[in-house]
């Protein structure tokens, strides 16, 4: 049984191909025209227009692009991924030169100039090779004594047309043969004529290596500088913290030990509430200290690691929640610590805005990934942009190549997922 859902599966797979690659060379006369249109906005360059004009016809363009590689990387499987160069917020004029000495921007321009003809001998060959195969049986059926009747000589392949099998039954049976084959061809080798297009398409729309590096290190630079920005402000809690908080207190602590050592002799009554007043003024500054040193760094994801350490967090969280902790080994300290924080403030999150009643928090190590999904079944309808502070934690855990991913429907679940590259030390 499994067999036969492979081959059918597989017969799904190639019989979908052809009309995929007659959609795509379809679709590249679309992109030709607008090309011309981008051609023509760098053409009114000299009269001074061009230089308004080229930025948003080129952005545009690179939208559309942008769909078009989606497109082909769902249907030939290689990822296409931009390869632009950041455009700069100035002027037009800055705008303009940062696009003309982007070479993505001329490669764009000459994808679309020679894909209807690359297209035409790869995605879509397939498709003709099939069409050709069933004008073949056509041929063969009744078209080829209709052919013959009005237009004398004609050939199918290398086989002169002899009308259809009444009258002529070797000659068809010859032609339906070879349209058979044409069709067979066109199926069996569709896929790898759309995986030579979609390497086509990825060597033109893709990034070079050079691109690579100035996105890595535009990529750094941001990462370098949310770090930076990162630590400022916590330096700046930490900072607000001591001063309003335990310094406050210990100068309070101060003057009451000052009052009580005036009273001792005058109204010991009163200095033994003092006292007292001051021992409680103590245990709280005391208390302040340590939720200050948890805040830096908690003592148990020193001791005991992220896994841990998100357990405690589930323990002093309003809802239930409920943690599975998969990892062989423990990452860097630098990791766990932005792993920590951003569990941290997306519980924060669902305690906040969701309306949750449970949540789920799942940490695993897969594929040199530390991998942390939290879900909750609330209400849903989470956005990056909501004010819901997922782009900090999405910066934060930018800083080690991390990403964050959110699916949260209205209705819900929200399901927010990090996964950060790391290697585990094992003990």
């Amino acid at each position: 049984m499994s067999g036969e859902v492979a081959l059918r599966d597989c017969f799904r797979r190639h019989a979908a191909v052809p009309w995929r690659g007659l959609r795509l060379w379809l679709l590249s006369f679309p992109l030709l025209f607008v090309s011309t249109m981008v051609t023509t906005a760098f053409s009114l360059v000299g009269v001074g227009v061009g230089i308004l004009l080229v930025p948003s016809a080129v952005l545009a363009l690179r939208s559309l692009l942008g769909t078009y590689r989606d497109l082909v990387s769902n249907w030939t499987g290689r990822t296409v991924e931009r390869p632009y160069l950041p455009v700069p917020e100035g002027g037009p004029t800055q705008r303009f030169v940062a696009i003309i000495q982007d070479p993505a921007t001329w490669r764009d321009l000459a994808f679309m100039l020679l894909d209807p003809f690359v297209s035409a001998f790869t995605a879509s060959l397939s498709f003709f090779a099939m069409l050709y195969g069933i004008y073949g049986w056509l041929l063969a059926a009744f078209l080829g004594r209709i052919i013959k009747a009005h237009s004398g000589n004609e050939w199918y392949t290398f086989i002169p047309l002899q009308g259809s099998f009444s009258d002529h039954p070797v000659n068809a049976a010859l032609i339906a043969g070879f349209g058979t084959l044409y069709a067979i061809a066109g199926l069996y080798y569709g896929p790898r004529l759309m995986d030579v297009y979609g390497r086509w398409t990825q060597s033109m729309l893709g990034p070079t290596e050079k691109s690579r590096l100035a996105l890595r290190v535009q990529h750094l630079a941001e990462t370098r500088a949310d770090a930076v920005d990162t630590s400022a402000r916590e330096l700046r809690r930490i900072e607000r913290d001591l001063h309003d908080g335990a310094q406050a207190r210990l100068v309070a602590m101060g003057m009451s030990l000052g009052a009580i050592e005036h009273l001792l002799d005058k109204d010991p009554d009163r200095a033994r509430t003092l006292l007292a007043e001051t021992r409680a003024s103590s245990a709280k500054a005391l208390s302040e200290l340590r939720d200050l040193v948890r805040g830096i760094h908690p003592p148990v994801l020193a001791d005991r690691g992220v896994g841990d350490a998100v357990k405690a967090l589930a323990l002093d969280h309003p809802l239930p929640v409920e943690v599975s902790v998969d990892l062989p080994g423990r990452p860097d300290a630098p990791v766990e610590s932005a792993a920590y924080f951003a569990v941290s403030e997306i519980l924060t999150n669902v305690a906040k805005h969701s309306g949750a009643r449970h949540v789920w928090v799942d940490v695993r190590y897969e594929a040199g990934m530390l991998r942390i999904s939290v879900t909750d079944d609330g209400t849903g309808g989470a956005s990056m942009s909501g004010g819901t502070g997922l782009r900090g934690i999405e910066r934060r855990i930018g800083t080690f190549d991390g990403v964050l991913a959110l699916s949260s429907p209205p209705g819900g679940p929200t399901i927010v997922t990090l996964e950060l590259p790391c290697a585990l030390l094992t003990s």
